[in-house]
């Protein structure tokens, strides 16, 4: 092996190692698991909502996963929409056009949600610790 090949090599595994390092501070950063967790603040009668496996409702909770990371997008997109408006950024036009969008696509959750016997609150999924997933209304 040349010392060229030999240099390349030790830089490669010196950042293997910058990896490995990373990826352990990483994994020490995560959350203890929820049976590590003491049980205060938190009713054991009302366990935390998830999703279920059942095979008989597979198809309702994919559905429920999508719309809820659907609702989120739609969620960021308002409030996007909102700081152009408020920035001055679009026309009245463009404003216009945004609004109805926006609408619809409101509208159209609203109807995926019914079709599936979901309600917009159902796709609020609980975090844990962090809260719910989606904001409270306005």
């Amino acid at each position: 092996m040349s010392a060229e090949e030999a240099e390349h090599r030790n830089r490669r595994l010196d950042r293997l190692d910058e990896v490995a390092d990373a990826a352990s501070r990483a994994f020490r950063l995560l959350p203890a698991a929820p049976e590590d967790l003491p049980m205060t603040g938190r009713s054991s009668s009302a366990p935390a909502r998830r999703i279920s496996s059942d095979p008989d409702t597979v198809e309702r909770d994919l559905v429920r996963l999508v719309l809820t990371l659907v609702e989120l997008l739609r969620q960021l997109m308002e409030r996007q929409a909102l700081h152009r408006v408020d920035q001055g950024d679009l026309t009245e036009e463009q404003e216009e056009r945004l609004g109805a969008t926006l609408m619809v696509l409101h509208d159209r959750m609203s109807d995926l949600c019914a079709q599936y016997g979901l309600t917009m609150e159902d796709l609020n999924l609980d975090l844990g610790p962090l809260g719910t997933l989606l904001p409270p209304p306005d």
